[in-house]
């Protein structure tokens, strides 16, 4: 529900902004004129500069401004949101760039080199004139200082309430000694109600023992970071987050009020539809995975023991717990899939049946050779009645496990299982998990759906190894003690945090949210919760130390080959942002190969390697990147074909997303010495790499290129502006 109020006022007119305190209350002029007052006010602006200025307003629980100035120096314009009472709640400072910028991707840019301190004290400085004095924000290390992709010098954080830390966020950024961007929660569009005080009732110790009853571990084999099966104690699966009043200790399910929030909200919506995304099959014509020509299927049809479709088909029809009697196969295809170091031939058929909107369809992934069926994968409309129960619907799935796995199903037990019928969805889900010495192997499951109106498999899937030991649970660690290590992992934090809360119709701005709608919204609370900085795996159940989660290595590169080198500074300062090669050499002077090319684009996305010793594997999947992000055809591979100085910044721009402006036809000069000689095509390549200052003085497009040029060219790339 939005009321769009739309005024554009000149430059002239911004002199007479300071309208008489007698204007009417609901004259949305003297509004905007008196929020635009207040926000100059705030901001200290000098807004003479600007050409024209507009302002709009929309309404939600409280009035929320935009203004807008055009037009300014240097063609600069700045927008600011900003609350009836003058709150800033947004800035946006942008201004003309001189060399032309890529679209949005992900290709990085090294961080600006403003000095830290200075853009500190610029952002303290703005920071003072907009929080008020319940708000407080710590200026941490900023992000772009040793950080791709940024620009300038950006701090974050949360706002600290009465000198705690809460759930509003904060953003500013600082360029060249301004503040160009600044964004930051608002209290009264967050969260209904007052801050409470900052006094807690109960101590710490209290409400890390009330809440440490809250946690819960079982004890399971999951597969290390070497693919070994180990013992580890891991959360219990649908535990609920909790947190403790810091007023009265009392324990407040946030799940469940979120849980009650979230069915009001889809009530409000109409409903609910299933994720779309689920139901699209893994393999089709034009998917991803590589669908076979007609050449290639005859040949596969000609190996001995694939079976064509319509064997599949009839085989798949025979199993009832399929239930596909009555549905119509609609088409079929082939496709090849890598399963370690060989690749089977699978075949996807898929079906449907019903009419209009009561459509349904089923696609049915088969190994081609055996039969045996890999994922099925169903759509179907929600809101159906539910003719099963979910024990019925449970004993239905391993009916349909004893048929396809009858020498597994003696292994697999009930490991999780979700009804989301009462929302409408179509089906109940079940996971069936290998179980050995009394301990659940999450990685060895089945998943089976079984539709909620019929009892056939909605959804399957599975994963299962066969070459796996698993060591004896004898000589474990207590779960006391386990949950004594995990309790360890946490900090118990005193903070302002948000509570889903039922509203009130009494209280009028409560009584607002109702009507659009919103039954429960948030009240801010002062509460204990449980914290921790990196993401804990579980408990080891033999040594009982905590498992962290392990990060990709980003550390500075260091090469042995530099000196003396032209290229130095340049390979060293992509070093530093974690560019390059590893095995610790550059070899600067070398000729440059598409396969090195390749290599160090791929360490700017943290595929970093060293390009004599990769594998097989690792180069594929680096060309393959290479493919899906339109750099080259699979056609186009030549991993020891060198490159040209033409071919390297082509590719550089193509990259960075700069092709499809580079490509336009003739509105491209340069200045090179030799242009005469740069063709047509590449003309809009080479006016970019210029403006950049990728090239300079002479072209030298057809002249291979060296590993040192190409960081030449890569950190001008990096240095642009965005």
């Amino acid at each position: 529900m939005k009321r769009m109020l739309s005024l554009l006022l000149t430059a002239s007119l911004m002199a007479a902004l300071a309208l008489p305190a007698a204007a009417a209350e609901d004259d949305t002029q003297a509004r905007l004129a008196r929020v635009t007052q207040a926000v100059k006010t705030v901001l200290d602006l000098d807004t003479d500069a600007y050409e024209a200025f507009s302002g709009d307003c929309y309404e939600e629980l409280v009035p929320i401004w935009t203004l807008r100035w055009t037009g300014g120096k240097d063609g600069e314009n700045l927008t600011v949101e900003a609350l009836e009472d003058g709150t800033v709640i947004q800035y946006q400072l942008n201004g003309n760039i001189a060399v032309p910028v890529a679209r949005s991707g992900d290709f990085p840019v090294f961080p600006a080199e403003e000095e830290q301190a200075n853009a500190r004290e610029t952002a303290k400085a703005f920071l003072s004139k907009v929080l008020d004095p319940m708000e407080q924000a710590e200026l941490e290390t900023p992000q772009g200082a040793g950080q791709l992709n940024s620009s300038g010098i950006r701090f974050s954080g949360t706002l600290l309430l009465n000198g705690l830390p809460s759930p509003l966020s904060y953003s500013i950024r600082v360029n060249d000694g301004r503040v160009t961007s600044f964004r930051r929660d608002a209290r009264q569009t967050t969260f209904l109600g007052s801050v409470p005080g900052n006094e807690a009732g109960v101590s710490q110790a209290q409400a890390a023992g009330a809440l440490k009853q809250t946690l819960g571990l079982k004890l399971e084999y999951v597969l290390d970071e070497d693919g070994a099966a180990v013992l580890r104690y891991v959360p219990e699966a649908d535990l609920h987050t909790f947190y403790a009043g810091a007023d009265t200790g009392d324990l407040i399910d946030l799940t469940e009020l979120r849980e009650k929030m979230r069915r009001r909200l889809a009530s409000a919506a109409g409903g609910m539809a299933e994720d779309a995304a689920a139901d699209v099959p893994m393999t089709t014509e034009n998917g991803s995975a590589k669908s076979l020509s007609a050449a290639e299927l005859a040949g596969v049809e000609k190996l001995k023991g694939v079976r064509p479709a319509e064997e599949l088909d009839k085989a798949l029809r025979a199993l009832s717990g399929l239930g596909l009697q009555g549905w119509t196969l609609s088409s079929s295809s082939y496709t090849l899939e890598k399963e370690d170091e060989t690749e089977a031939v699978l075949c996807t058929l898929r079906y449907r049946r019903g009419a209009e909107k009561d459509v349904s369809t089923r696609t049915v992934t088969v190994d081609a050779r055996t039969g045996e069926i890999r994922r099925v994968y169903s759509s179907a409309p929600w809101g159906r009645e539910a003719k099963l129960t979910a024990d019925q619907a449970q004993e239905k799935a391993l009916t349909f496990l004893k048929a396809i796995a009858p020498d597994r199903t003696e292994a697999l037990a009930l490991y999780d299982s979700e009804d989301q019928t009462a929302d409408g969805s179509p089906s109940y889900s079940f996971t069936f998990a290998r179980r050995v010495n009394g301990c659940f192997f999450p990685a060895n499951a089945y998943s089976v759906d079984i539709d909620s109106a019929d009892g056939s498999v909605h959804r399957f899937y599975r994963t299962w190894d066969e070459d796996l030991t698993f060591p004896s649970p004898e000589g474990v660690i207590s779960e006391s003690a386990a949950l004594d290590a995990w309790m360890g992992t946490y900090d118990t934090v005193l903070a302002y945090r948000l509570v889903p809360q039922k509203m009130d119709e009494a209280d009028p701005l409560q009584a607002r949210a109702i009507r659009q709608g919103m039954d429960y919204f948030h009240v801010l609370r002062l509460t204990y919760a449980l914290e921790r900085e990196e993401a804990c795996l579980g408990v080891d159940a033999r040594s009982g130390k905590p498992v962290f989660q392990k990060y990709p290595d980003r550390s500075d590169i260091s090469y042995s080959d530099l000196s003396g080198s032209t290229w130095q500074a340049d390979i060293e300062k992509l070093a530093r942002y974690g560019v390059g090669y590893d095995g610790g050499v550059f070899r600067p002077g070398k000729t440059l190969t598409q396969w090195d090319l390749i290599c160090l684009l791929g360490s700017l996305r943290f595929w970093r390697m060293d390009p004599e010793t990769a594998t097989g594997e690792e180069r594929d999947a680096l060309y393959s990147d290479a493919y899906a992000r339109g750099l080259l055809t699979p056609a186009e591979r030549a991993d020891d074909a060198p490159v040209t100085r033409a071919e390297l910044v082509k590719l550089l721009l193509d990259d960075a997303d700069y092709g499809p402006a580079a490509r336009l036809s003739g509105i491209y000069t340069v200045s090179y010495t030799d242009k005469d000689s740069i063709p047509a095509s590449g003309l809009g390549y080479a006016a970019m790499a210029q403006a950049l200052g990728m090239a300079r003085g002479t072209y030298h497009g057809t002249r291979t290129a060296s590993r040192g040029e190409a960081a030449f060219m890569l950190c001008r790339l990096l240095e642009r502006a965005v």
